[in-house]
């Protein structure tokens, strides 16, 4: 079987949530290359003909089977990853979005493998992907603001 996201004519688009819950956000750690052992937002790649708050609704059901609310867009990332000939392997953009949990039960899917929620002074205690301190901040003002 081929991977479609290896070695990519262009950049595949991507969304996460940041799910705030009573003043804590939902880290989750990836069981599967690239992001392998380190915890991020639940999230995956957005499908044609999806509005970005439909994908993140979706992902975010399909890996943790939690059912969210999408308020704002709470930041972006870009991941290129190269290989040993500096050839772009992978290349995403990744739309964060603050959210809040509607319910449901954590249940992981087979790319995770732990779930915590954790405060956002320590998301600096576990290993995470780039700049997820700064998004879990951004994240918790705005549900902050929205109530």
């Amino acid at each position: 079987m081929t991977d479609s996201r290896a070695y990519p004519p262009r950049p595949i688009l991507a969304v996460s949530a940041a799910i705030v819950h009573d003043g804590r956000v939902l880290a989750v750690r990836r069981a599967r290359k690239p992001a392998i052992a380190l915890y991020t937002m639940p999230g995956g790649v957005v499908e044609t003909g999806e509005t970005l708050f439909e994908a993140a609704i979706r992902e975010v059901r399909e890996e943790t089977a939690l059912s969210i609310e999408p308020v704002a867009l709470a930041g972006h990332r870009e991941a290129i990853m190269r290989d040993k000939e500096g050839r772009v392997e992978r290349h995403f953009v990744i739309l964060c979005f603050a959210a809040r949990l509607l319910g449901g039960e954590i249940r992981l899917n087979d790319e995770l493998d732990d779930a915590r929620w954790l405060a956002p002074h320590e998301f600096s205690g576990v290993k995470t992907t780039d700049g997820l301190t700064e998004i879990v901040m951004t994240a918790v003002d705005l549900i902050g603001h929205r109530r």
